[in-house]
């Protein structure tokens, strides 16, 4: 009798199994790059932006204007006692007689200073500058100048209306600016300065 053969084997041994997976994300991906480079568009126009420095940003400008503002002085004459009065005092004070005049000759050229503008008369005085006068053109009543020494320099004495006098010593250019005093003041400028004749220093 013929040797029956099995309908039914059993899996063998050798035998493989596959299993199929239903999950989309077990799919595998190719992680290869293109070899052909990706090319970007260059054609977007470029803005040029320019930064200045911060000590450019910082500097002030000076702004000029053709008008003046109505608070603004213009100074017609600013400053201190004529170089002469000092010099010639100087000479003579190798004298003990002239000495108490070259002090005070010293004095006047160190801390002595004179400003005319159009709106005031200022007399600036004192070790630090101090010690300041100041009066308005309305309330001059006279004006007297007194020239020293060859008439390079001279006083201007200044009356005002309550009867103060002002007595500005060894002053420069003192024809011109008691003339201009005399003009800011509404008086007649020329003819009405009384001028002495010369006296010493």
């Amino acid at each position: 009798m013929a040797s029956s053969t099995p309908i039914l084997s059993p899996p063998s041994a050798t035998s493989k199994s596959l299993y199929f997976s239903t999950n989309p994300s077990s799919k595998l991906v190719s992680t290869n790059f293109p070899s052909k480079p990706i090319s970007v568009n260059t054609s977007r126009p470029l803005t040029k932006v320019n930064v200045s420095s911060s000590s450019a940003a910082n500097k002030p400008t000076l702004k000029t204007s053709s008008s003046k503002p109505n608070d603004q002085e213009s100074i017609f004459f600013d400053g201190g006692a004529h170089y002469g009065d000092l010099l010639a005092n100087l000479i003579l004070g190798f004298t003990l007689f002239w000495l108490p005049l070259t002090l005070a000759a010293v004095s006047r050229a160190l801390f002595l200073r004179y400003r005319f503008t159009d709106l005031r008369v200022t007399v600036i005085s004192g070790l630090t500058g101090q010690d300041r006068s100041d009066f308005s053109y309305k309330v001059i009543k006279d004006v007297k100048v007194v020239p020293r020494f060859i008439g390079e320099w001279g006083d201007i004495i200044i009356t005002l209306k309550d009867g103060t006098i002002v007595d500005l010593r060894s002053v420069p250019k003192f024809r011109e600016i008691s003339k201009y005093v005399l003009s800011m003041a509404g008086k007649t400028a020329v003819p009405d300065v009384q001028e002495a004749g010369a006296k010493g220093f």
